[in-house]
């Protein structure tokens, strides 16, 4: 009872936060790359509104086929989700890690509007690289950051630059996903309405996902995904327009797809194509 207890009052806090629910940002890193045998750059940049931001500029080993501009989860920060892209430079790729507000070593508190704001600026320090071909750029999201990416990517002012868009586990409604979570406990079942009064959706990727077209999309998800049901990934997908795939990984769980070795091969594939590149 207790426990069900401090579940309630937790979400309860939450809600009131509104989309505070889905922030859940860690100080501090726990490694670098240098650990894991990566050379990388510490990138510092300021949002719109002035807030001061951090991320890891990872950049391919030999020549780079293009450049992954990474938008992560709702936890942690950049230090611990690394762990889904380390392997990319290896494969040609040079790596963008953006933390947004209040994440890692980015100053601020996140917010919906704030953390896209953010996500902006990353984009727009991208470009400015001279090692890096604006013309050669995936964005790849996971869970709220794939949520948040089709957002992006659907307004962004340089959609010119963007040759695809990848996202995995990615849920497809704020206030949706919210719901879920509340209907899955006994004790908050009955306080499935309050998303639909505290949540702000105007990000939903379901608004959205229709107008990442022409731009290609691919959407990735596992069978036992238990954080993000799979039916979100099938409800961007059956939203969206052409060009567009949608792969299922039937033993995959959260952001677990892209762990073997058969599957990477298949997405630097599908990055490869996407970008013009013979295989």
């Amino acid at each position: 009872m207790r426990r069900a207890l401090l579940v309630l009052l937790s979400w309860s806090a939450l809600l009131a936060g509104c989309t505070s629910v889905f922030f859940q940002p860690m100080r501090g890193h726990v490694a670098t790359p240098e650990r894991i045998g990566l050379a990388y750059q510490d990138v510092y940049f300021e949002a719109t509104d002035g807030v001061r931001l951090h991320g890891w500029f990872i950049p391919a080993q030999g020549a780079a086929t293009g450049t992954v501009f990474f938008l992560h989860g709702n936890a942690e920060n950049i230090s611990t989700h690394i762990g889904s892209v380390y392997w990319l430079p290896k494969q040609g790729f040079n790596v963008f890690l953006p933390d947004y507000r209040g994440y890692g070593l980015s100053q601020g508190t996140p917010t919906m509007a704030g953390v896209m704001n953010d996500i902006g600026a990353a984009f727009d320090t991208l470009l400015a690289r001279p090692d890096v071909d604006p013309q050669r750029i995936v964005v790849f999201g996971q869970s709220l950051g794939g949520s948040l990416a089709i957002s992006y990517v659907a307004r962004s002012p340089h959609r010119a630059h963007i040759r695809a868009l990848a996202v995995e586990s990615a849920f497809s409604d704020f206030r949706g996903i919210a719901q879920e979570k509340l209907a899955s406990f006994w004790l908050t079942w009955p306080f499935q309405w309050l998303p639909l009064l505290m949540i702000d959706n105007g990000y939903s990727p379901l608004l959205t996902v229709d107008q990442v077209a022409p731009i290609p999309l691919l959407v990735i998800l596992g069978e036992r995904d238990l954080i993000v049901p799979p039916h979100h990934g099938r409800d961007l997908y059956a939203r969206a327009r052409e060009p567009k795939e949608l792969w299922i990984v039937p033993d995959a769980g959260h952001i677990e797809a892209l762990r073997t070795s058969e599957n990477r091969e298949r997405f630097v594939a599908w990055m490869r194509k996407q970008l013009g590149v013979q295989q």
